[in-house]
């Protein structure tokens, strides 16, 4: 199932802010759920981890730090900690909201030459002092009535931006002016190759292409005339291959960072490939 944020956490449907804050809370770990995010976002992780999937990148961060990610399809795993707790504060934004702090204050930062632009569709911030004051100063704003919070987190959104640019100004301009690229659409090709040795399946290689698992599949044949599930459990297990064939890592130690649920499994499709046992690559 998709999850369409923040929309889903709206409790007035009618809601359209482009500034708006959530506090999100789990004690059960999430294993790679589909997001379509409709406003670019910022994660002010509290407890636990986060790992995030987009097309062509990852990352993952702890809540010694934050992450703010553009817009679009991504897949989101996020892990409880050792008190089987998770919480973040989300504060969502839109692109206007950047254009017009762009527009606003671009004058007072070295404007990045177009084709120096950061096309990395996330931000890390190291959390300090002052991001800490910030996220807690969010939790006061929500408790608000609407007509006053959104204004104030105008005001919210503006300072946290002219603060990371100052803290990050050689890195982070760059990024903001990419969140406002039009050319946000990565080639077919380019995300196929960037995800051939992850543990992601076609469906969530599928959904990162913003299609259906059925026109990834034609897509697919079109571009490399091959079936996608074969050609991909071909190449990751020839890769598979060339890390246990070196004698450091175990197939218990490697099988789930190519794709597959369990042990057997990976052995079963290792061995009618290579006629062999993957205990015994050594050999091959």
């Amino acid at each position: 199932m998709i999850q369409n944020i923040p929309e889903i956490f709206k409790k007035d449907a009618q809601n359209q802010t482009n500034l708006f804050v959530y506090d999100f809370r789990m004690t059960d770990d999430v294993v790679k759920s589909k997001v379509k995010l409709n406003l670019h976002m910022f994660s002010f992780l509290q407890i636990g981890e986060k790992q995030v999937h987009f097309a062509n990148n990852s990352v993952a961060v702890n809540e010694k730090q934050a992450v703010i990610i553009k817009s679009g399809n991504i897949l989101m795993t996020e892990l409880i900690n050792k008190d089987l707790v998770y919480f973040c504060k989300l504060f969502f934004f839109s692109q206007k909201n950047v254009e017009d702090f762009l527009q606003k204050h671009g004058n007072s930062f070295t404007y990045p030459d177009k084709n120096s632009v950061n096309e990395v569709p996330f931000f890390v911030i190291e959390n300090d002092a002052y991001t800490t004051s910030f996220v807690n100063s969010l939790s006061s704003i929500q408790i608000l009535e609407s007509k006053f919070s959104y204004n104030l987190l105008s005001i919210k959104f503006e300072e946290i931006m002219l603060y990371l640019s100052h803290k990050y100004e050689s890195e982070f301009i760059p990024y903001l002016h990419s969140l406002t690229s039009l050319n946000s659409h990565s080639s077919f090709r380019k995300i196929i190759e960037t995800n051939i040795f992850t543990n992601l399946k076609l469906e969530e290689i599928a959904f990162l292409c913003n299609m259906s698992l059925s026109t990834f599949k034609r897509h697919f044949i079109n571009e490399y005339h091959e079936n996608p599930g074969k050609w991909l459990q071909n190449k990751r297990l020839h890769k598979a291959k060339a890390i246990l064939r070196e004698g450091i890592l175990k197939p218990s130690e490697i099988y789930e960072d190519f794709g597959y649920n369990n042990l057997s499994n990976f052995s079963s499709a290792f061995k009618k490939e290579f006629g062999i046992n993957p205990k015994n690559a050594h050999l091959l």
